[in-house]
C-alpha cells in the first residue's frame, strides 16, 4: 500500500527490558524491517537515543541541556550501528547510515540527495544524529526525515500498542484509539509526540501509525494498509 516508509524507532525499544543495549531487542527489530523489505518497499529508519542517555533527565543531574542534548547525539549513532550491523550480517541486506552530526568514519553526513538515491537503490537508510541541533527530539528528526524523502508513512515503533487516552500502564480504564486527528493530539496533548513534531505532520500531511514493534509483523501488516496500532491524520 504504500511505497517509501520511515520507520522511528524509540531508544527505549532498544533497551528492551534491560536497557542499556538489548541485542534480542535490537534483533526483533532488525527481523522485523527485514520482513518489511521484502515487500518491496523504500525503508529509511531514524532511532532514538533514551535507552543510552536522556537528555531532560541528564539536565536534572546539573548537565547543561544543550549539552545533554548534544550527548544524546552519538547514542543515536551508537543504536544505528548497532541495527546496522544486524540488518546486514543475519538478515543480508544493504544499509547506509547518514548522521546529522560529522562521524565520518562510520556514516555518511546527511545529504537529502543521496539518501534519495539510496532508497531508490533499494538499501535501508538509517538516520542518525538527530536533527544536530539541541533542543528537538528524535521524534522531530524522524517527521522531517519523513518529510525531506518523501514518505508516503511514517511509523512510529514503541512498547505500546497504539494511542491512549491517558497512560494505559497506570490507568486500566484507559481507553486505545484507531485513529484519531493531529487536532486532537495537540488540544487533548495525547502522549504520542512534542507539539512540533506533530505540526510538522499536520503542516504536510504525513499520516503517522503508532504500533507496538514486539507485536509480530505488525511493521509489515502496517505498510500492507492492515489495521494494526493508531492512525494519526487530518480529521474528516
Amino acid at each position: 500500500m504504500f511505497k517509501r516508509v520511515l520507520l522511528k524507532v524509540s531508544g527505549e525499544v532498544f533497551g528492551g527490558q534491560k536497557g542499556g543495549l538489548d541485542y534480542n531487542a535490537i534483533g526483533e527489530v532488525a527481523r522485523q524491517i527485514a520482513e518489511a523489505y521484502e515487500l518491496d518497499v523504500n525503508l529509511g529508519v531514524v532511532v532514538g537515543g533514551g535507552n543510552i542517555i536522556r537528555g531532560a533527565e541528564a539536565d536534572s543531574f546539573g548537565v547543561l541541556r544543550t549539552t545533554a542534548d548534544y550527548m544524546g547525539m552519538p547514542a543515536t549513532v551508537i543504536n544505528s550501528l548497532a541495527l546496522q550491523s544486524v540488518l546486514e550480517e543475519k538478515f543480508h541486506l544493504q544499509t547506509r547510515i547518514q548522521s546529522a552530526i560529522a562521524v565520518s568514519s562510520v556514516a555518511e553526513n546527511f545529504i537529502r540527495r543521496r539518501a534519495v538515491r539510496h532508497l531508490e537503490k533499494g538499501r535501508v537508510v538509517i538516520f542518525a544524529g538527530g536533527t544536530g541541533n539541541p533542543y528537538f527530539s528524535t521524534d522531530t528528526a524522524a517527521v522531517l526525515r519523513a518529510i525531506e524523502i518523501n514518505a508516503d508513512m511514517m511509523l512510529k515503533a514503541t512498547k505500546v500498542d497504539g494511542v491512549y487516552d491517558k497512560d494505559p500502564k497506570k490507568h486500566k480504564d484507559a481507553v486505545k484509539y484507531d485513529e484519531v486527528s493531529y487536532d486532537e493530539v495537540l488540544k487533548k496533548r495525547l502522549k504520542v509526540m512534542d507539539s512540533t513534531a506533530i505540526t510538522l505532520c499536520m503542516e504536510n500531511h504525513l499520516p503517522i501509525m503508532v504500533l507496538d514493534i514486539f507485536n509480530q509483523s505488525n511493521i509489515k501488516n502496517a505498510i500492507l494498509g492492515k489495521k494494526v496500532g493508531t492512525l494519526i491524520r487530518a480529521g474528516k
